[in-house]
C-alpha cells in the first residue's frame, strides 16, 4: 500500500520495465458560485476544485522525495497544493509522455482522477472525494 510519495518511486524503481511517473500539479480553488460553506471549506484546505497549474514527467531515479519535487517547482514561481501522480511504462518516446501528460490535465479538468494517486504537498499519500451530483 503507497502510503506516501517515497513508497510509489521505490515501488516504480523495482519494476522490471523503466517507468516515467507523470505529475499533475495543482491548485484547489473555488467552484464557480461557490457557497458559503465552500468558502469556508477551501480556506481550511479540505475543499475547492483542483485546477491544474503545473505538469512534468520524472523517472524514479531523478526524484528522491516530494521534497525535491517542491523545491524544483518553487522555481517556477507556481503555486500548487495537491500532487496528482500517474505511472507508465516508459515509451522511449517524449511525444507519447506528452500526450499522456496531456491527457492527464485533460483529466483533472473533468474531475476524472480516479487512475492517479494523491500527494499533498509534504508526500503523504491523500484520499479525494468528489462531489456527488443528485
Amino acid at each position: 500500500m503507497l502510503t506516501t510519495l517515497d513508497d510509489l518511486i521505490q515501488e516504480a524503481r523495482l519494476q522490471p520495465v523503466p517507468q516515467r511517473l507523470l505529475f499533475v500539479l495543482t491548485r484547489a480553488e473555488l467552484p464557480d458560485f461557490p457557497s458559503d460553506a465552500q468558502r469556508e471549506s477551501v480556506q481550511r484546505g479540505e475543499g475547492g476544485v483542483l485546477t491544474p497549474v503545473l505538469c512534468v514527467d520524472k523517472c524514479p531515479t531523478e526524484l528522491d522525495n516530494m521534497a525535491v519535487l517542491a523545491e524544483e517547482s518553487k522555481a517556477t514561481g507556481i503555486d500548487w497544493d495537491i500532487a496528482l501522480v500517474a505511472a507508465m511504462d516508459h515509451p522511449g518516446s517524449e511525444d507519447v509522455i506528452e500526450s499522456r501528460l496531456s491527457h492527464l490535465v485533460s483529466a483533472v479538468q473533468m474531475g476524472d482522477i480516479g487512475r492517479m494517486v494523491a500527494f499533498n504537498r509534504q508526500g503523504d499519500a491523500i484520499e479525494l472525494t468528489t462531489p456527488h451530483v443528485h
